[in-house]
């Protein structure tokens, strides 16, 4: 994937350090930068008292598009001040339907920056990365406060587990590990199968990345009790990675909610930027 269009979903309350990250990203390759600027409706007063409060409701929405206006327009200033190509939208959307907002904008960018503001904020950060993984078919690029992201990095960890998910992962940072010095194949306790890994684990997508030019490592690593995501985090540091890649939801998100899973834990605390597909 040639990444020539990046989105940075922002909101109300929120300040210029995720524009400044998607700015500089865009900045090091070249690439337009869109922002959505997403505003979520109070909602509506429900049971007895929703006749006595509606008032109050109405006044509250009037607000939230106040603040949406006011948002939009800082935003505004911030691009204008930068020497990079920009466009720039806004959504007041229902709670409900925020994703599928947020997903259609995505459709038109080659990966969503979701940035240590947004992730901050729980509601629009879980609307921004639903939308942007089921509804635009685009992968999303996770990037926790303290760390410096790049889209020419050095060094890349990719989380191998085999499945559909992993290898779409692989698939849209093509470019990024063809340009990478170092690239690890992470494999958690690995078994071989014939409808896994194969008979000797890593061995397929090592070879299917070095016809591509990549310069490949297969690490195998034993979980020895701790969880996929520490032993991923774990091994992304001992590496030195600049970037992690990996699959998302390979259960279902309801599972992933109610149980965790690798997904969940890496969204809630990436210790490093993470691409995501699915």
């Amino acid at each position: 994937m040639v990444i020539k269009t990046l989105l940075a979903v922002t909101g109300p309350g929120l300040g210029k350090a995720d524009l400044r990250i998607a700015a500089h990203l865009c900045e090091q390759i070249e690439a337009h930068l869109s922002v959505l600027v997403v505003a979520l409706a109070a909602p509506p007063p429900i049971g007895e008292y929703a006749a006595t409060v509606s008032d109050i409701w109405l006044e509250q929405r009037q607000e939230n598009m106040k603040e949406l206006e006011k948002r939009t327009a800082a935003v505004s200033e911030f691009l204008a001040a930068t020497t990079i190509s920009t466009d720039l939208s806004s959504e007041y959307q229902e709670t409900s339907s925020a994703d599928d907002a947020i997903g259609r904008r995505a459709r038109y960018a080659d990966l969503t920056v979701i940035g240590p503001e947004l992730l901050s904020r729980d509601t629009l950060k879980e609307k921004a990365i639903e939308g942007a993984l089921f509804s635009s078919g685009k992968p999303i690029l996770l990037v926790p406060d303290g760390t410096k992201p790049t889209l020419r990095p050095k060094r890349i960890m990719v989380a191998w587990d085999s499945r559909l998910e992993a290898s779409r992962a692989v698939r849209e940072s093509l470019d990024l590990l063809v340009g990478a010095e170092d690239v690890r194949i992470a494999l958690v306790d690995p078994v071989e199968s014939e409808t896994g890994h194969g008979a000797e684990p890593g061995a397929d997508i090592a070879a299917y990345l070095a016809r591509h030019g990549v310069k490949v490592t297969v690490d195998r690593l034993p979980s020895q009790g701790r969880s996929v995501a520490s032993t991923l985090r774990e091994h992304a540091a001992d590496t030195a990675a600049e970037l992690m890649v990996m699959g998302a939801y390979g259960h279902s998100r309801l599972r992933e909610r109610i149980f965790g899973g690798t997904t969940r834990s890496m969204l809630d605390s990436p210790t490093i930027p993470v691409l995501m597909a699915r």
